[in-house]
């Protein structure tokens, strides 16, 4: 079984304490988002490893150390994409994300993170030829640290329409969603930046967006983390949506519960309540989020 910690929230960022808790006593529990009963998972024992998806490991490395020793081969999905504070509110700026993906792929080595551009949002304060700058400047400061950049265009789920549509009238900026033709154009761009500085670019579950250079993703990565264990890491591919080609995975988040206040994000309804919630966390319960 390979764990995710997670898609649904940043547990490396703001959960640590918690995730070491549960990680030596074997197991957490965790609510379904979807209705029925919590699910009890397993931590260790019957484990093969684990994928963090973060945007700021720093105050997670005595829980990496934790995970090496027990011998579990991991990976960060680590997102940085330098966006203005009026799409990003709260995240660690991109020097400081630069300077932990360095000193993790010193640490962990190099196969052992794989940097997130994601998702690519075109706005008047993020058009496309800013983009390429901005993926240009970032990809220039992770060259030697990373192997892979994975991309994809935002996706307009109803949080994110709402979360967007509040943050561009605050902001007194507008946006748009690009048609496919445009999209590809930009990806070969990125794609071939990316090169440059030694990384591969893979698109995440838009199917319709790849070739040539632009492949698809495997962000739970079987692969990668074989290679990393030394040793075949078991597992099926189970995409979770149409073009994703991920491991099977049992995510251990909870969604409204990441602060950090992204205007794109898809996992919060609005960032007072994931600050409220966060406020209520309990660093020793079994849930990272009880049942409401």
């Amino acid at each position: 079984m390979i764990i995710s910690a997670s898609y649904r929230t940043d547990i490396p960022a703001f959960y640590g304490p918690w995730f070491l808790n549960r990680f030596r006593a074997g197991s957490c529990r965790v609510a379904s988002p979807y209705g029925g009963p919590p699910l009890t998972v397993p931590l260790r024992d019957g484990v093969d490893g684990y994928v963090f998806w973060t945007r700021n490991a720093r105050p997670f490395l005595p829980a990496l150390e934790v995970v090496r020793e027990a011998g579990l081969p991991f990976m960060l999905s680590y997102t940085v994409t330098g966006y203005p504070r009026a799409l990003e509110a709260g995240v660690a700026d991109t020097g400081q994300a630069a300077a932990t993906i360095r000193a993790l792929a010193g640490r962990f080595g190099p196969r052992a993170v794989v940097w997130r551009y994601d998702p690519i949002l075109v706005t008047d304060l993020t058009p496309p030829d800013w983009h390429r700058r901005n993926f240009a400047a970032l990809a220039a400061s992770l060259e030697g640290a990373v192997d892979t950049v994975v991309v994809s265009f935002a996706q307009i789920y109803r949080k994110t329409l709402r979360n967007l549509s509040a943050a561009a009238r605050a902001g007194g900026f507008g946006w748009r969603d690009p048609g496919d033709g445009e999209k590809r154009q930009a990806l070969a761009a990125l794609a071939a930046i990316a090169a440059d500085h030694g990384i591969t670019l893979s698109v995440c579950s838009q199917p319709a967006l790849t070739g040539g250079a632009c492949g698809a993703a495997r962000c739970i990565d079987l692969i990668r983390l074989s290679d990393i264990a030394g040793r075949p890491v078991p597992g099926r591919t189970k995409g979770n949506r149409e073009g994703c080609l991920c491991g099977e995975s049992r995510d251990i988040g909870a969604y409204d519960s990441c602060p950090q206040g992204c205007a794109y994000c898809y996992a919060v309804t609005g960032r007072a309540r994931a600050r409220m919630r966060l406020g209520r966390h309990d660093p020793q319960g079994e849930f990272l989020m009880p049942p409401d």
